[in-house]
């Protein structure tokens, strides 16, 4: 009777979690304009914060002065390299109209191929996709795009301005000392696996921008340095960002050129670099993974990007971290923690150190220092 009533209780409290993370879905999706701006000034803060930190621990640099340093740098960053995008998307433009002849007669040939009477130009493409009804949108979305920023730069502001009160709420918030350990253990994992997934990303998309520049460059592409910030971005998306990186530089490739062997070359190359960097380089400085299984990415790539469009896929593996270790802290939860992770141990407590605890106790102001 015991074993039933636990199996029914057992049941109900897995029926309410499902309940809940559909509920917690569906609020994501409905307040994802609220939402959105302040994921991305969290992850913003947290690169910022751990940039910081590594300013802190140069010889001879003055303590006080990293945060003030890693906001300015990592801002100036940013727009450096929006600058370089946009300024380069001109020429990109301008490259795409001088060469609509070419692509008119790769379009013909392709026509050919396929037994079409009258093979389409790209003036007449253009014309039957009606880009005149797609202005509004365009104007729509890059001014979400303005409003988002805007409000990422307003989100961050604040957080940045309110770091110091998070010690004196974490003591209003756990009383006992224990679960101010408990606290601090559950928030170093989380920003360690932030911190480990942003920088290796950075690294490694940083090694793959400038290798395949030099290839691009080497062969002649038009744009080198438009196709190197571009790959650059798409790397942080799991799954489909490296293919992206991987394919369109080639299928521009044979628009330029007259010949084919650049482009072979040059899929080639980038593939070489993609491989070298995916399966060698990345993973010796990754080290410990993130616990996740490739399955998961894929979904959670799938699911953030149909709940928060373009920024849910940059953020997709940090928000799946976040999600996995806050779900193994409860045990109504804990299996879906269990099936995100790799290995079936969500914190990682098999490979913990004995004195997790002590260390614990010893990072627990770290809450109000990172975040």
């Amino acid at each position: 009777m015991a074993t039933e009533t636990h199996s029914r209780a057992a049941t109900q409290r897995n029926a309410l979690v499902v309940i809940a993370v559909i509920v917690a879905g569906a609020a994501f999706f409905w307040l994802g304009a609220i939402l959105t701006p302040l994921a991305l000034a969290l992850f913003l803060m947290v690169m910022i914060d751990s940039f910081a930190r590594v300013l802190k621990r140069v010889p001879r640099f003055p303590s006080l002065a990293a945060l003030p340093v890693a906001i300015v740098l990592s801002i100036a960053g940013f727009v450096l390299i929006a600058f370089m995008v946009a300024n380069n998307a001109a020429a990109f433009a301008g490259q795409l109209i001088r060469d609509g002849p070419k692509l008119n007669a790769m379009i013909a040939k392709l026509a050919g191929d396929m037994h079409l009477a009258v093979p389409p130009t790209l003036d007449q493409m253009i014309a039957r996709l009606d880009p005149g009804s797609y202005v509004g949108k365009v104007a729509q979305g890059l001014q979400g795009f303005a409003t988002t920023a805007l409000f990422v730069m307003i989100y961050l502001g604040f957080l940045l301005a309110s770091r110091q009160g998070f010690e004196r709420k974490t003591q209003g918030l756990f009383h006992s000392d224990e679960a101010r350990r408990d606290a601090a253990r559950v928030f170093q994992r989380i920003r360690t696996g932030i911190e480990r997934y942003l920088w290796v990303q950075a690294v490694a998309c940083g090694i793959i921008a400038v290798a395949s520049w030099a290839v691009i460059a080497a062969l002649g592409l038009e744009n080198a340095v438009f196709w190197a910030f571009l790959i650059f971005l798409v790397g942080y998306v799991p799954v489909i960002g490296g293919a992206i990186g991987i394919l369109l530089p080639p299928l521009f490739a044979l628009v330029q050129f007259d010949d084919w062997w650049h482009a072979a070359a040059m899929l080639a190359g980038l593939q070489v670099i993609n491989f070298v960097v995916g399966n060698i380089v990345y993973p010796r400085m990754q080290g410990k993974s993130l616990n996740i299984d490739p399955l998961v990415v894929l979904l959670s790539l799938a699911f953030w990007g149909a709940i928060w469009g373009l920024p849910g896929l940059f953020l997709s593996t940090p928000l799946t971290v976040v999600a996995m270790v806050i779900l193994a802290q409860f045990p109504g939860s804990r299996w879906i923690a269990v099936l995100l992770s790799s290995d079936g141990d969500p914190l990682e407590e098999r490979s913990a150190a004995p004195n997790t605890d002590a260390d614990a106790a010893h990072s627990t102001p770290a809450i109000d220092s990172a975040t």
